[in-house]
């Protein structure tokens, strides 16, 4: 739709973001609102500016989103986005309207106003829920943050204040799932990495697999691709996923690409060549993104390059098993080389991103491990 909203209560005005320029102030506003935060950390600020353009974003072709801005005489006090995912609709067989990226100052006139917009347009467009937040897909940013406020953020998730979870239940939304996210220290015991090594070995005679060596960053896109349809596999049974395309696989994997760390990923082939298992990771970015509002140019790069370098924190980005190998202990293959890895780079901590806290087979592979779960994160839901 192309027709201009706007909600008018409390001297707030709600407009959808239109063009360019607005665009930018629509990624650009949390830097503003948390800019005295330490915890907070922005997203890469190039990456949420392609999400909103249909021509970059292969997802527009089969979602509907528009992103709007709140006003309060003439200064932005808050901003939304709504997505209407077809796939997703058609795939669980809903009639949801999720919502996006979501900040806003502690004033109800101005949550009322942001939500008030998405939950007309889901009317307009015959939904009977708004469920968020959540991106495009799984693999964007999802939940609220409803515990470890104190806690640094990681670029691919959100940071929110606290007062969000009292604005959302006051306007009718409860909670749909948890995710949680666990710190991890890794361990300085040679006894544990002998024990590890011993297992991964077992696994991989078992199994008749191998490790990927790769040679040069020449061999990563093409084993990211195979990443990425091995992530429409495993990750099909959880909530909100849709499958990716082609063009989504390329798109992601252009993304992750220059993240890649040998020493801290793991490919996992059988003897057919056939990608079975995975473990991403890369040292936190957090410090340079922070630094820079997100911006990789024209000097946000050079502090990107120094913390790929020199770093006591790893991210664990997405790690998965095909189905027909999982419960086969896999997991160990995986965990084993990137922790071999953590310990030659001098890296103590690992934090890995939002899991389902129902999803046992993903939260056992930690049991291993000293882990602390720090962080936890929502998806609420209004019927309307």
């Amino acid at each position: 739709m192309s027709t201009e909203v706007k909600v008018k209560q409390a001297t707030v005005t709600v407009e959808e973001v239109k063009t360019k320029q607005h665009r930018r102030l629509f990624v650009d506003y949390p830097n503003h609102l948390y800019r005295d935060v330490p915890q907070f950390v922005p997203a890469t600020y190039s990456d949420d500016l392609s999400d909103w353009d249909p021509k970059t974003n292969p997802a527009f072709a089969y979602c509907e989103a528009r992103c709007f801005l709140a006003y309060r005489e003439g200064e932005i006090v808050g901003r939304i986005g709504a997505i209407m995912s077809h796939k997703s609709n058609e795939k669980w067989h809903t009639s949801r309207m999720r919502f996006t990226q979501v900040d806003f100052i502690d004033d109800p006139a101005v949550s009322d106003a942001l939500f008030g917009t998405v939950e007309q347009w889901a009317r307009e467009k015959g939904c009977d829920e708004v469920h968020g937040p959540l991106g495009f897909t799984d693999l964007d940013r999802e939940g609220m943050l409803v515990e470890g406020f104190d806690r640094t953020s990681c670029f691919f998730t959100y940071y929110n204040h606290p007062y969000y979870i009292d604005h959302l239940t006051r306007l009718g939304y409860v909670k749909d799932v948890d995710w949680v996210e666990n710190l991890l220290h890794v361990p300085d015991d040679p006894a544990i990495f002998e024990r590890w090594d011993k297992l991964a070995r077992y696994v991989m005679k078992r199994e008749k697999l191998h490790v990927v060596q790769v040679k040069n960053r020449l061999a990563y896109p093409a084993l990211i691709e195979k990443v990425f349809s091995l992530v429409n596999v495993a990750y099909a049974p959880l909530y909100g996923t849709v499958e990716l395309s082609e063009e989504q696989i390329k798109r992601y994997a252009k993304k992750f690409a220059p993240l890649i760390n040998p020493k801290l990923t793991c490919f996992v082939m059988d003897e057919e060549e056939k990608l079975v298992a995975f473990g991403v990771g890369a040292p936190s970015i957090a410090k340079a993104l922070k630094k820079h509002n997100g911006r990789l140019f024209p000097t946000g790069w050079v502090d990107l390059l120094k913390a790929f370098h020199k770093n006591d924190t790893i991210d664990l980005l997405l790690i998965a098993v095909r189905p027909d190998h999982q419960g086969m202990g896999v997991n160990a293959v995986i965990l084993n080389k990137v922790m071999v890895g953590c310990m030659s780079m001098g890296i103590r901590w690992a934090e890995t991103g939002p899991m389902l806290e129902l999803n046992e087979k993903v939260q056992s592979q930690w049991e291993n491990f000293k882990i602390e779960q720090h962080k936890r994160r929502r998806c609420f839901m209004k019927k309307l």
